[in-house]
């Protein structure tokens, strides 16, 4: 029986970042089906494509992170939002909770972190049964 991988969006401005995501993503567990360079496009892409999991960068041009937090929870709640953000102040970190963020990933990221944010939230997206 073959595991069914889980659908992630990439959001962030910067080329390098995104590339550098879609590498740590690379493997069995995840399929990264969609990439934006800001929230105006993340949104959009959001709705249509429909992932289960979106990286999604704090500051961006045209619509910030958490612009297109508050926009994608209210259009699929369902859908789980890791932010991505190299300044980590507490406002930030809780005003993405309150709106939402399944969690956090401080730059520069290491790839270990990354994938165990994500597996935290699979989980909860595909429970492992026992």
């Amino acid at each position: 029986m073959t595991k069914k991988r889980i659908s992630i969006m990439i959001v962030d401005d910067n080329d390098m970042m995104r590339a550098i995501l879609r590498g740590i993503l690379r493997g069995d567990e995840y399929e990264v089906i969609g990439e934006a360079r800001n929230g105006t496009i993340a949104v959009e892409m959001a709705e249509r494509l429909k992932p289960e999991i979106i990286c999604l960068d704090v500051m961006m041009p045209e619509k910030n992170g958490l612009e297109a937090l508050c926009e994608i929870k209210a259009a699929r709640p369902e859908t789980e939002i890791v932010m991505i953000t190299s300044n980590a102040d507490p406002e930030t970190v809780q005003e993405s909770i309150q709106n939402g963020a399944s969690g956090f990933i401080v730059k520069p990221f290491n790839a270990a972190r990354v994938l165990d944010t994500l597996e935290k939230i699979a989980g909860r997206i595909h429970p492992k049964t026992a």
